[in-house]
């Protein structure tokens, strides 16, 4: 395979769940009042989940028959959300190459218990 250089890089190219670039006009002080190493399960950390979920059916003008879910940072938390919410009217071929993978045909087949998988 005959692999180049892109041509141009992007301006900003932090992106993932290491460091990643602030908004502009950020600054430390934005966090004084932030539950920051509290449990998403405590008092202070649910009310800011809560308004995080007000605010975004508000901007996004999510109807209010339908849920917003967070999930953690990575995309296993809404492929957790989308196995359990989409899997079971039909059959699923799964296929898994790694431990995210293994973890989730387990999900499927002993959680959810579907009939119809070809692993």
């Amino acid at each position: 395979m005959n692999m180049t250089a892109p041509l141009a890089r992007p301006v900003r190219p932090y992106f993932s769940s290491g460091p990643c670039a602030k908004r502009p006009g950020w600054q430390i002080q934005n966090l004084q009042d932030a539950p920051l190493g509290r449990s998403h399960r405590a008092k202070a950390a649910k009310t800011r989940l809560k308004l995080g979920v007000e605010l975004t059916r508000e901007i996004l003008r999510v109807p209010a028959d339908y849920r917003i879910g967070i999930v953690p940072g990575s995309d296993t938390g809404a492929v957790e959300m989308a196995l359990w919410s989409l899997l079971g009217q039909r059959g699923v071929d799964v296929l898994a190459w790694e431990s995210f993978g293994e973890g989730w045909v387990t999900d499927i087949v002993k959680q959810l218990k579907l009939k119809d998988v070809r692993i």
